[in-house]
């Protein structure tokens, strides 16, 4: 029986994705940055190739996650030659939920929560929010709310 590391090595070695201290399982594609004490659960993919994608300290991204800085519809049906690349920021305590897709051009503010199933746009999320939903919704300020409220108690 193959061990976890053997079948990174394994999978490193068919693949373009390289190893990782994440998880065998996670599909890690260029080089992003990322900070201390991030997590990321298995099946998930980080695509950084050709643009700088940032996952600052203590994120907790669940499996079935993509981080997806490319774009590549407009060269699927003809309209370009690219493939559109845009960077992505997690600022720090940001946890994502699983089955999320968060698109190139996203910056995700700190101490925010991006609910299960969420597809998040390639746009600028303040700190403490919660991002839900398909079309996205994002309740800027929900948790900085609940934690002056606890303070208080």
């Amino acid at each position: 029986m193959m061990d976890t590391s053997e079948f990174q090595e394994l999978f490193s070695s068919l693949t373009n994705f390289r190893k990782n201290r994440f998880h065998s399982l996670v599909w890690i594609n260029g080089r992003p940055q990322t900070g201390k004490n991030v997590l990321i659960g298995f099946f998930s993919e980080v695509n950084a190739k050709d643009a700088k994608i940032t996952i600052g300290d203590n994120c907790d991204i669940a499996s079935f996650v993509s981080i997806n800085s490319a774009d590549s519809h407009r060269r699927c049906i003809g309209l370009s030659h690219d493939i559109e690349r845009k960077n992505i920021t997690l600022e720090h305590n940001v946890f994502v939920g699983s089955h999320v897709v968060i698109k190139g051009g996203a910056h995700i503010g700190h101490h925010s929560v991006i609910a299960a199933g969420t597809i998040v746009d390639g746009i600028q999320i303040p700190p403490y929010s919660l991002v839900i939903g398909n079309q996205m919704q994002v309740k800027s300020g929900y948790y900085l709310k609940k934690i002056k409220k606890e303070k208080k108690r």
